[in-house]
């Protein structure tokens, strides 16, 4: 049995897209046969959390212990990464400080890696950084990335890169319980994500006043990390919207199943966030595409390939009201079409598929 270490800068129970990805990566390629170990960091206070979780697993998860000293922490993972690549034949890396760590160990311990790029880690505003993760992926033997759009961030290093899409565990999102919560609105509007720039919840909530022309009992439902959730009620209150939008904060996977399958439409119009963060695919839409609930994007992310125009739902560009209520209207007219389409695509990036397309790389 072949054995892979997977190196990742995020991973559950804490959230992340990094993490999910790395998850379900770790989980499809032990179906395939592969012994797997994942090196993460702890990132509750106490580790508990992490522990209990990682008991759930098919896999092995080595936890790098928080450090009140972070250096203390960078030093950790590199010893526990060499420390592992003995007994490994392969080492893939996913998120930035994943790529650096990899990198380097494989200077001394050479194995044949592979590096997944996600967006934001190849789009970084400051320069060293930047430098650094550029001249870690030219250690790598393949590099994957998870959209062409996060592709073209790498294009100038002229390295031979691989795109895979996300991939979703259909079968997982299939399983709701019960009507755990109950949206309000016709149509119903969701965006899931922590509210933020880049996840474009304000570039939709300005739409809201002109949809109301159009569909009087519309209501946009927000659910995610609310940091940042002041300022998108303050512009709901400027905007006049404030009874149609609600911003639910993080729910539990079965409340979030729910709400996402109640809703009309999943909407993300996503754009580049001030600090270099990206959008590089969008894998809560084929989460919302699973539960049959078709998708709107934006053009200029990585979300215009976890759209499928026609089948899973549409794209527009930032703003345009038109292209908007149009693609509602669309939608809400082709309930059935679009709902068996979303599902069709979803069912196409199940990682029992896309997992092949990561083992056709592995020598």
């Amino acid at each position: 049995m072949k054995r892979i270490l997977l190196v990742t800068s995020e991973f559950p129970p804490q959230p992340g897209g990094i993490g999910n990805h790395a998850l379900h990566v770790a989980d499809a390629l032990g179906n395939e046969g592969y012994k797997v170990t994942v090196v993460a960091d702890q990132r509750s206070q106490d580790g508990h959390v992490e522990a209990e979780f990682d008991k759930t697993l098919p896999f092995s998860v080595s936890r790098i212990k928080k450090q009140a000293l972070r250096p203390l922490m960078y030093i950790n993972r590199v010893v526990e990464v060499f420390r592992l690549l003995v007994s490994a034949d392969y080492v893939l890396a996913s998120g930035k400080f994943a790529l650096w760590n990899v990198a380097f160990c494989n200077i001394f311990r050479k194995r044949f890696s592979l590096a997944v790029v996600h967006g934001t880690e190849v789009n970084l505003p400051a320069a060293l950084p930047k430098l650094l993760v550029e001249q870690a992926l030219r250690q790598f033997d393949k590099v994957v990335a998870v959209s062409t759009y996060t592709k073209q961030f790498i294009r100038h290093l002229g390295l031979e890169v691989r795109v895979v899409p996300n991939g979703i565990a259909c079968a997982s999102w299939k399983n709701i319980k019960s009507e755990a919560v109950t949206l309000s609105g016709e149509p119903k509007l969701i965006t899931v994500g922590r509210i933020s720039e880049r996840k474009g919840q304000q570039e939709v909530l300005k739409l809201v006043p002109e949809l109301l022309k159009h569909f009087p009992e519309i209501h946009y439902h927000c659910v995610g990390i609310d940091a940042e959730a002041e300022q998108l009620k303050r512009l709901a209150k400027d905007l006049g919207v404030s009874n149609h939008f609600t911003c639910h904060g993080v729910l539990e996977q079965n409340k979030l199943k729910s709400g996402l399958a109640q809703s009309d439409i999943f909407i993300m119009l996503s754009k580049p966030g001030q600090k270099g963060d990206v959008e590089g695919f969008g894998i809560a839409i084929l989460e919302a595409n699973a539960l049959g609930v078709p998708a709107i994007g934006a053009y200029g992310s990585g979300v215009e390939e976890a759209i499928s125009r026609g089948q899973s739902g549409g794209l527009i560009n930032i703003g345009d009201y038109q292209a908007l209520k149009g693609l509602i209207d669309d939608i809400l007219k082709n309930k059935e079409s679009y709902r068996n389409g979303a599902e069709q695509w979803a069912k196409a990036h199940d990682w029992s598929c896309i997992v092949k397309q990561y083992t056709a790389l592995l020598p």
